[in-house]
């Protein structure tokens, strides 16, 4: 019994060897390559740099600060609710993400960015809400980066990125964004 077993155990190994040969046939054709698609950006929108109108003082849930906001014509109700927006100021050379917090004028205060339907607002307020506003001079430049949602990851192990936690250069390089 065994040495039938062992007769048969090296059939198969032959047959699987001799069955597992190259490519006999010949190759089928292929259709025509298609027209070149656009940059390897998905479906992700990103704004020029942008030169924002000056602020104005306002109050945001108690908050007082200087807001101003910059158009963002294609951020759709679908991106705010499933999407993810990222904002970035531009300023002697550096590129920060928001919310950006800094100690500018002396005092602690955060730049952040609030998103709408087709604006997004930039708001600066002191960290001590003491009623005076820092800043928020129109020589700082912005840009914004739109990426619409997509299908919802099945498990963990395939999760969306966080791409708020990217630097700016990842995120131009992930998206083939031109910085």
């Amino acid at each position: 019994m065994k040495f039938s077993k062992t007769i048969i155990t090296i059939f198969l190994l032959a047959i699987s060897t001799i069955s597992c040969s190259g490519d006999d046939g010949a190759d089928g054709t292929n259709g025509t390559d298609g027209a070149p698609g656009a940059a390897g950006t998905a479906n992700v929108i990103y704004s020029a740099w942008i030169t924002a109108p000056a602020a104005v003082a306002e109050t945001i849930d108690g908050t007082s600060g200087l807001s101003t906001s910059i158009n963002a014509p294609q951020l759709s109700a679908d991106i705010l609710a499933k999407g993810t927006v990222l904002v970035y100021m531009s300023f002697s050379g550096s590129v920060y993400a928001l919310p950006y917090t800094s100690t500018a004028g002396g005092f602690a205060n955060t730049i952040t960015a609030i998103s709408s339907l087709n604006k997004i607002k930039l708001f600066r307020f002191k960290h001590a809400n003491d009623g005076t506003t820092v800043g928020l001079p129109t020589s700082l430049t912005w840009r914004y980066i739109l990426i619409p949602g997509g299908v919802q990851a099945a498990t963990a192990k395939t999760a969306k990125l966080d791409y708020a936690k990217m630097s700016y250069e990842e995120v131009c390089s992930h998206f083939n964004i031109q910085p």
